[in-house]
């Protein structure tokens, strides 16, 4: 992630390699044109760029600004105060993410407002990410690291606290990407929990692992049987953040699949290598926390990262085979791959014996969400209050979520034969049948299931979102535990 500042100087005494400008299109036959800065309008003019939001222009500075050049970024609008701030985001980040190898860059968004200014800056740190380490041949296009430095032009007081909390939500967010895309040779159960205990040690969390002996004496039937298929063993990492004055919690579970071969209902191999985005949800929530320790927000938060690789060793678990589950229910695996529920069901009985005010699970849980949903939005269901607080959430965070319902005639197609449940319904309604295993796991308790088997790993890049990991719906996750931090505080 950028190093980001901010400078009260004009367009003209900026220092910085490249200077970012807005681009917005102009009305009728007029061209597009800089808002604010007409010397630079003046320039465009004759250059007659398209200002399609994201589109992207590097152009010399024209001794018209210390920098050494400038890039012109599209808002795809007329009028400034029109652009959503999402929309800011997603253009900025373009921006930024054309500026790998770029050591600095300055954003300024003349006429914008304070608010407007923040999301720009947010969305070009977001934009600023680059996974190259483990690139070796430098000099390819492909392994230029992210730009390093970034500068906010404002004489306003509330961007210092903007450039703030961009660098968190960058820092949270990178988090997130760095482990998903971190190869899964490299990133197994017991890594991931070592992972987690290095970011949390100079934060004020506790983090506590159990290892596979600890989780067959406690019960954790469904962690267990995923994992004991692979030659590395699964764990459960619990994190919390307990700060003083906190009168709310929030309990966060996360599905850590470091690897899904499918297990024994093997997965086609095209596209398998993508399962190593598998524990994005224990990415997720992991970052979440962290970001809730970095920004001192009064809401206990007690988080759990269910990680196992689910592979077809010799000791894996068989279709057919019968687990008994963390809170004693009995569960018939009728298809190795469904894992990800198995291994979250246990972690929702940890979670809700906590006794938190709500309770917020993260999972790449279904293709099925994908099928309703397309690569870009992610579900949210559970109970009515604590869907509608993430919706809430993802509005302000500029992440689309869309509702999705737990049809009561669904239920009937989890009755286990020789089982108290099976680990599938029938094929249609997937995401939401799982959703609906989930749900026989947190009895009473306010609770949101977040599907983001779609949108947080991308085929193809978007905005400040690069290929491969996305770390979509941290800032959702984290936005819903602000609010509760207000309220706490009220």
């Amino acid at each position: 992630m950028p190093t980001i500042s901010v400078a009260d100087v004009s367009l003209r005494d900026v220092e910085a390699d490249v200077l970012i400008l807005p681009l917005l299109a102009g009305a009728g036959d007029a061209p597009s044109y800089v808002p604010g800065a007409p010397e630079f309008s003046e320039v465009v003019k004759g250059l007659d760029p398209s200002s399609g939001r994201g589109d992207v222009h590097r152009i010399p500075s024209f001794d018209l600004t210390g920098a050494g050049s400038l890039l012109l970024v599209g808002l795809g609008e007329e009028d400034l105060a029109k652009i959503s701030a999402e929309n800011l985001r997603l253009a900025f980040g373009a921006a930024t993410r054309a500026l790998a190898g770029i050591e600095s860059a300055a954003v300024a968004l003349p006429e914008g407002s304070p608010d407007q200014l923040a999301a720009a800056l947010e969305g070009a740190a977001l934009g600023a990410y680059a996974f190259t380490g483990h690139k070796t041949a430098a000099g390819t296009p492909s392994a230029k690291g992210a730009l390093a430095s970034l500068t906010a032009l404002s004489g306003e007081e509330s961007a210092t606290s903007a450039a703030e909390r961009a660098t968190v939500l960058s820092e949270i967010v990178d988090l997130t990407r760095d482990l998903v895309n971190t190869p899964p040779n490299l990133l197994y159960p017991e890594e991931f929990a070592r992972r987690a205990q290095e970011v949390a040690a100079d934060l004020p969390l506790t983090v506590t692992v159990l290892d596979e002996e600890q989780l067959a004496e406690g019960g954790y039937g469904g962690i267990v049987g995923v994992g004991q298929g692979s030659t590395r063993p699964p764990r459960l990492v619990r994190v919390e953040y307990s700060p003083e004055n906190a009168s709310s919690s929030v309990a966060l579970v996360g599905k850590g699949i470091t690897f899904d071969t499918g297990g024994i209902s093997l997965k086609p191999a095209p596209g398998m290598d993508d399962m190593t985005s598998d524990m994005t949800g224990a990415a997720t929530v992991l970052a979440a926390t962290v970001g809730a320790a970095r920004l001192g927000l009064d809401v206990k938060v007690i988080t759990f990262l269910a990680l196992a690789e689910n592979m077809p060793g010799g000791g894996a678990q068989r279709p057919g085979d019968v687990v008994t589950m963390r809170n004693g229910k009995t569960v018939e695996v009728l298809n190795t791959d469904a894992e990800g529920r198995m291994v979250m069901a246990d972690a929702l009985v940890d979670a809700v014996s906590e006794g938190p005010d709500l309770v917020m699970d993260v999972a790449t849980l279904t293709g099925a969400a994908m099928v309703a949903l397309g690569k870009r939005t992610a579900a949210v269901m559970g109970t009515e209050q604590a869907r509608d607080l993430v919706l809430e959430a993802a509005d302000v965070s500029g992440e689309p979520f869309w509702p999705l319902p737990f049809p009561a005639e669904l239920r009937a197609d989890l009755n286990g034969r020789v089982a108290d449940l099976r680990n599938i319904g029938d094929r249609p309604g997937g995401a939401l049948s799982a959703g609906i295993f989930l749900q026989e796991f947190v009895g009473d308790a306010e609770w949101a299931h977040l599907d983001i088997a779609g949108p947080g790993f991308a085929s193809a890049p978007l905005g400040y979102m690069s290929k491969g990991a996305t770390g979509m719906s941290v800032r959702t996750v984290l936005q819903v535990l602000e609010e509760r931090a207000a309220r706490s505080g009220k």
